[in-house]
């Protein structure tokens, strides 16, 4: 089937964004046209629905080739694309050190999601020898940036104490802003301070909002967790997210 399309369509790459979500295949066609007029976002968009395979049959190999183009244009999010494909293999051969180089470029230039990623690889030693401050440093950045995983993170380090002082009043608003951002590993986290300050109905909301979420390796390592809870009310919710986990695998 062939559309019609306007030139603002083809052009505007927030409308291809939006197409993405209620015509696919539509919004694949405008797309293809305008990364071949050399529209910079709609090659970076061209990439990530060849690695999808969102209105277009799956590539990987070229969703590779397309972050590239975009990224020598110096498209950030393509650069951080680049990075997610060698540290998981997508259409190209894993290697977590190629990664944190592109990851490296696009934070310095202050994407907060290359931060975050090249956060994760310093904090974890993988491709990268491990600089937890340097890690700290970058999650702050993201957070302070509006990035919701990152202050998960960050609160993390705050309540450890880890390479910074122990702050768990701080911890605590970190938290607060990631779950009310939509993380679900810090709408967990905020549930858990929630439910040691005695608020269990409180966390006990939070903790569904995380369920819905959540993805296979949080629920299981969630459910232990929750088992550990001085909570009954909490213990039971262990049950849910096996119940979601075992879904989730079946899929």
């Amino acid at each position: 089937m062939s559309y019609q399309l306007r030139r603002e369509e083809i052009l505007d790459g927030d409308a291809l964004k939006a197409m993405l979500d209620e015509s696919p295949a539509r919004a694949a066609q405008a797309i293809l046209i305008a990364a071949g007029e050399n529209i910079l976002d709609a090659q970076a968009l061209l990439g990530q629905i060849l690695l999808d395979g969102q209105g277009i049959g799956q590539d990987q190999p070229l969703a590779v080739r397309w972050f590239e183009i975009a990224a020598r244009r110096g498209h950030l999010m393509a650069r951080n694309m680049l990075g997610r494909c060698h540290e998981h293999g997508w259409g190209c051969a894993a290697q977590a050190s190629v990664a944190a180089q592109h990851y490296r470029v696009a934070a310095e230039a202050g994407l907060d999601w290359a931060m975050y990623n090249y956060a994760n690889l310093l904090a974890t030693g993988r491709g990268v020898t491990v600089n937890q401050l340097q890690a700290l440093n970058l999650y702050r950045q993201a957070a302070e940036l509006g990035h919701a995983k990152s202050m998960n993170l960050l609160g993390r380090y705050l309540e450890d104490g880890k390479v910074c002082l122990a702050d768990p009043l701080a911890a605590r608003q970190w938290y607060q802003r990631s779950a009310e951002g939509g993380d679900f590993r810090g709408q967990f986290s905020y549930a858990a301070v929630l439910a040691d300050e005695g608020r269990v109905d409180e966390a006990l909301g939070w903790l569904r909002k995380a369920l819905v979420g959540g993805n296979a390796n949080f629920l299981r390592v969630s459910c232990e967790s929750l088992q550990s809870s001085d909570h009954p009310q909490i213990r039971r919710m262990a049950d849910a997210y096996r119940l979601r986990l075992s879904q989730l695998v079946a899929l």
